[in-house]
């Protein structure tokens, strides 16, 4: 097999040859995205999943649908350590600087860049890592109280009438939203709250771990009733067959039914590693069609490129103490776990361990599905734990 043709190239945010599976979710925001632009109640949304189900793929997928449909978008992934503000403010300047350019919008983009340059001014000192070109003096009185959630308030809105004006919306699409501090959180909660109450076109689109949800509604009871969270999982099985087969046939090359079987049940749908074994499998084979010796022998290497790069990164962030916690859990079987089951085996108190488990959950490694549950972000990392930290030498104090 000509690996110059292979279809597969796993990485992080990269799109598939074939994105199954998601046509339902495209087609809510879709609509969502439509109603708003007409002035029409639409609800925000918020996709929730594991790591490796494709949120960052959908993201940019939808953002590409939406602004070829005319709507004007920003696009940010919100790192650990860095503050919303300094974040949305780049990305809105360069939206309203291309509205600017619009004879018929520019007095009311100009207006926009206005507040920008208020609301950097005043939050500037709460969060210096706030960095934007300001295009024109601040208006006194405009987004530039120092207070967060009003003046964020002000600028979206300056932000979403520069949109209507010229006949379109403003969406914002935000990746890793879980690591957005909580206050933070509110702020942006509550200005989405008020520009759908005065009809503003503005719209959230934004893509998180599991404990989102949570840490939303802490943000602001409401929050479940202004958003909607759908979960993006694991493909179904004909959805995961076809996004191995799709891609295979197109290059001109078959796979063998039970050997497209065998890569399904390995990866448990999961797009991610779907690429993964679907790249190795490609490599492997000698020949089309792809038989199912051609996968047995490919897992291995898929795993060590698992191993090396989806693993290993997350893997390397934790302390010591944190890897043992993780290496109990995965102990216990895939997960969740209860918190006690987990300090049982480690011979600790569910007090002791509280802190950790918080911090591996800040992290982003670990989540709680139901109250005192814990399991983890990353499908497969049970297993993972086990070949990095085999036998039974990495017991002991935690």
């Amino acid at each position: 097999m000509d690996p110059v043709l292979n279809p597969f190239a796993p990485g992080a945010g990269t799109p598939p040859p074939e994105l199954a599976g998601r046509k339902e979710l495209l087609e809510t925001v879709r609509v969502a995205i439509a109603r708003v632009r007409r002035g029409l109640p639409a609800k925000s949304l918020m996709l929730v999943g594991l790591r490796g189900v494709g949120k960052t793929v959908l993201l940019d997928r939808m953002r590409d649908d939406a602004e070829a449909a005319g709507v004007h978008t920003l696009r940010i992934e919100a790192p650990e350590g860095r503050s919303l503000p300094a974040m949305l403010a780049p990305q809105l300047r360069q939206v309203l600087i291309k509205l600017s350019r619009q004879e018929q919008v520019k007095e009311a983009a100009r207006r926009g860049l206005r507040a920008l340059a208020g609301f950097a001014k005043g939050l500037k000192l709460k969060y210096e890592d706030i960095e934007v070109g300001l295009d024109l003096d601040p208006e006194p009185g405009l987004a530039d109280n120092g207070d967060l959630e009003q003046d964020l308030l002000a600028l979206l809105e300056e932000a979403g009438l520069a949109a209507k004006a010229a006949g379109s919306a403003l969406i914002m699409f935000i990746d890793e939203l879980q690591y957005v501090n909580e206050d933070q959180l509110a702020a942006l909660i509550t200005a989405m709250h008020r520009c759908a109450q005065r009809q503003v076109p503005i719209m959230l689109v934004g893509a998180g771990l599991p404990q989102l949800r949570g840490q939303m509604g802490n943000a602001k009871s409401y929050a479940e009733r202004l958003f909607d969270f759908p979960s993006v999982g694991p493909l179904a099985i004909d959805d995961a067959r076809q996004a191995i087969q799709k891609p295979i046939e197109h290059q001109g090359a078959t796979i063998e039914p039970l050997a497209v079987d065998s890569i399904v049940q390995q990866t448990q749908g999961y797009p991610y590693f779907l690429q993964e074994w679907g790249k190795h499998a490609w490599e492997t084979a000698p020949v089309s069609p792809i038989r199912v010796d051609d996968v047995i022998n490919a897992t291995q290497s898929a795993t060590a490129a698992l191993d090396e790069s989806f693993f290993r990164v997350r893997f390397d962030r934790l302390t010591p103490a944190e890897k043992k916690y993780l290496r109990a859990m995965a102990a216990l079987g895939p997960g969740p776990h209860r918190s006690g089951d987990i300090a049982d085996f480690l011979e600790r108190k569910v007090t002791a361990l509280a802190p950790m488990r918080s911090q591996l959950i800040r992290k982003g490694m670990v989540w709680s599905p139901n109250h005192g549950d814990t399991a983890f972000t990353v499908p497969l990392f049970d297993e993972f734990m086990k070949r990095i930290m085999p036998g039974d030498d990495w017991r002991g104090a935690v």
